[in-house]
């Protein structure tokens, strides 16, 4: 149905900035709702920010007006721009979209990209 590919993971400073990016695939006019999840060790995966077809963005609250997240229906992709990171930034980050699907009773179902990892550090 749908395919979520990231890309943008790396090393980067406290401080700094860094760009993520995901490309869709497959029935991409059926996503509703795109965006990134994020997973440390030992902590809970959390949202980091949702772009959902006319709503306003949504971004975690540790997030702080630091990250913008971008969404471009004709390339069917979605952008992170992560800027003042921190070392509390540091997971693996993890591409997500809800869309429509004939194989839920629910109509609705999931897609994960397979995880890039963000490492803040010195």
């Amino acid at each position: 149905q749908v395919q979520l590919v990231e890309s943008g993971g790396g090393l980067v400073q406290p401080g700094g900035s860094l760009i993520l990016g995901c490309v869709a695939t497959g029935a991409t006019a059926s996503i509703n709702g795109i965006g990134w999840y994020r997973q440390a060790p030992g902590k809970q995966r959390e949202l980091v920010a949702v772009k959902t077809k006319g709503v306003a963005a949504n971004y975690g609250p540790f997030v702080q007006g630091r990250f913008t997240i971008s969404r471009d229906n004709t390339k069917n992709m979605v952008t992170l721009q992560m800027n003042s990171l921190k070392p509390d930034d540091t997971a693996v980050y993890y591409c997500h979209a809800d869309y429509h699907c004939t194989s839920s009773f629910k109509g609705w179902c999931d897609a994960w990209g397979q995880g890039t990892q963000v490492t803040v550090s010195s």
